[in-house]
């Protein structure tokens, strides 16, 4: 139903990606049988809301549109598919940007197309909904694109669709919309006191915000943000997706040097439509490491922390098939799903920049630490923050924070009622600080049966120093093998058995679980701090490997061949 979607190929609907979900077998839009090996927990499909269900109307050949001149072009190169069906796509992805879609074909909310839309957007998520076994979440995509700038936002409903249709999704189209988050939080207030719904919100790719995504001035308004601006967004959004198709948003190596596993799966070529270049002064204000710091800073002003955010990863594919595994990745449209010529194809291209096949990423997974597979018991844990992130691997991650934790914890089975007994799980602030004590840190992970064995765990720490400086460091705290540090605490690789011609890895190398207590050694009890650990494989293929070997294509020579799977949990806050 999304506009974006159909235009680039997408012919399948949302009964089709709960099915996949699922586990079903399913045919893709060109024609291959798809099915996930493991099917996952839950999913939304999270359709964008601006100008929904237009593209479904328009390649029906609705008369009205096909009326007006724009409307008719379009459908014509639609209809004649290829390349020229992209150009349509991205013809319609910039109308919208910049402001130009004709009036005429706008789908709003209130209007029959629009509400057919959503109503079978509800129905496919509540026939799908199964209570203890998969969650299906009620959602849509309001996209802030205003001069190519990435604001965008998936909402999600605790609710069915007897609460979850009593309104409309919010869209950035005015008069009735609006492409600023402030309106959207208020609108989500809104729908609150009106309806019962509950909702969150979860901003995603700030890294093409082009500076905008985590501000200390408000792009709209202009003005610092205050106290206001903060409570608001800190009761809206408690999680920030980090990692996707379109680049992994942790960390940045220009942000930090230090950090030699900063550069993963990096887009930092400009803003989504690539019609702004991406200056360095930028990039503190997108990835979620500089932002978490940005938030230390705000609440030492305003006592108020806006970017105190959980992270999850997600797959923004526009396919209707969620797949975040290297060996099974069917890109993010439809126009270019597996075959020999997908990896030089430019998924994207405005003026002299393009993004190219090879530069997706297959990633990423939401994980959750909630009580039970339903919508309230995920929708809760995702209020507290509960979550991790990873780039498509299904490794199990533990990370608690307490005063009182010792070695000895690290020698449990059961590192969760350890945990849970002595302190707070990610997403959580420690508790009023013991005199004299030191913050300690329970941190556990399984391997993913279907993927790499570990390489490592890290805990990246920042903070605000005597000055109010933001700082940061990653600390190496477990590790597989007997290597040793050196002086500056780095670790020697953990080597790489990783056959690119066959797409294939042996692990001979790496362990199967890590897990470790580690304090602090640094520790200020006076300064402002966050704390989250962070996971990664041995090296594997990288999709693009699988790809060339299925179909015997020949990769860029700038396309990686091998990557490290990771996980980011949420943070750990403490302060003075």
């Amino acid at each position: 139903m999304s506009f974006d979607a159909g235009a680039f190929g997408a012919r399948l609907d949302p009964y089709d990606a709960y099915r996949f979900a699922r586990g079903e077998e399913v045919t893709s839009s060109t024609g291959f049988k798809a099915r996930l090996s493991r099917p996952l927990d839950f999913l939304v499909v999270s359709d964008h809301s601006d100008n929904m269900g237009f593209f479904p109307t328009l390649l029906g050949g609705e008369p009205s549109y096909l009326a007006d001149p724009t409307g008719k072009r379009w459908y014509d190169m639609v209809q004649a598919g290829g390349s020229t069906a992209v150009d349509a796509a991205l013809e319609i992805i910039a109308a919208f940007s910049d402001g130009s879609f004709p009036p005429a074909l706008a789908s709003t909310p209130g209007t029959p197309v629009f509400r057919s839309a959503w109503d079978l957007a509800l129905d496919a998520a509540d026939k799908a909904n199964d209570p203890g076994h998969f969650t299906a979440f009620i959602g849509y995509e309001w996209t802030s694109n205003t001069n190519g700038a990435n604001l965008h936002r998936v909402v999600i409903y605790r609710d069915g669709g007897d609460v979850a249709g009593r309104s409309e999704p919010y869209t950035p189209l005015q008069p009735d919309g609006s492409d600023n988050p402030v309106d959207l939080w208020q609108e989500l207030q809104r729908v609150h006191d009106s309806t019962g719904a509950d909702l969150l919100a979860i901003a995603h790719n700030g890294n093409l915000s082009n500076g905008i995504m985590f501000p200390l001035v408000d792009s709209f308004s202009g003005r610092k943000v205050d106290k206001a601006y903060a409570e608001t967004r800190m009761k809206w959004e408690p999680l920030y997706e980090i990692t996707q198709i379109k680049g992994d948003g942790e960390a940045h190596p220009f942000l930090s040097p230090e950090d030699e596993f900063a550069d993963y799966e990096t887009w930092d070529k400009g803003n989504l439509t690539l019609t702004e270049p991406k200056k360095d002064s930028m990039l503190q204000y997108e990835y979620g490491r500089s932002g978490l710091k940005l938030g230390l800073q705000l609440e030492q002003q305003l006592g108020v922390n806006p970017y105190q955010v959980g992270f999850i990863g997600s797959t923004d594919s526009h396919t209707a098939l969620a797949t975040a595994a290297e060996e099974n990745f069917f890109g993010k449209h439809s126009g270019t799903e597996p075959g020999p010529e997908r990896m030089t194809h430019p998924v994207g291209c405005f003026e002299d920049s393009c993004i190219f096949g090879w530069e997706q990423a297959a990633s990423g997974l939401a994980a959750v630490w909630a009580t039970e597979n339903t919508r309230g018991a995920l929708f809760d844990a995702m209020q507290r923050r509960e979550t991790y992130a990873t780039t498509g691997s299904r490794m199990l991650v533990r990370f608690v924070g307490g005063w009182d934790f010792e070695a000895a914890d690290a020698q449990s089975r059961t590192p969760g009622e350890t945990g849970y007994s002595k302190g707070v799980p990610m997403g959580g602030a420690l508790a009023t600080r013991p005199k004299s004590a030191t913050p300690g840190f329970l941190v556990a992970a399984r391997k993913d049966p279907f993927s790499g064995n570990l390489d490592r765990i890290q805990i990246v720490k920042g903070w605000l120093d005597k000055k109010g400086r933001p700082q940061e460091k990653v600390y190496n705290v477990a590790w597989s093998g007997d290597r040793k540090p050196d002086g500056k605490g780095r670790l020697p690789p953990v080597g790489n058995t990783v056959d690119v011609a066959n797409a294939i890895w042996t692990n001979t190398i790496g362990s199967p679980e890590l897990i470790t207590v580690w304090q602090d050694p640094e520790f200020d009890p006076g300064q402002r701090a966050f704390y989250y650990a962070r996971v990664l494989e041995i090296p594997t293929p990288r999709w693009t490997a699988y790809e060339a070997q299925r179909f015997t294509a020949q990769a860029p020579d700038e396309s990686p061949m091998v990557h490290q799977e990771r996980a980011y949990t949420s943070a750990i806050w403490y302060s003075p």
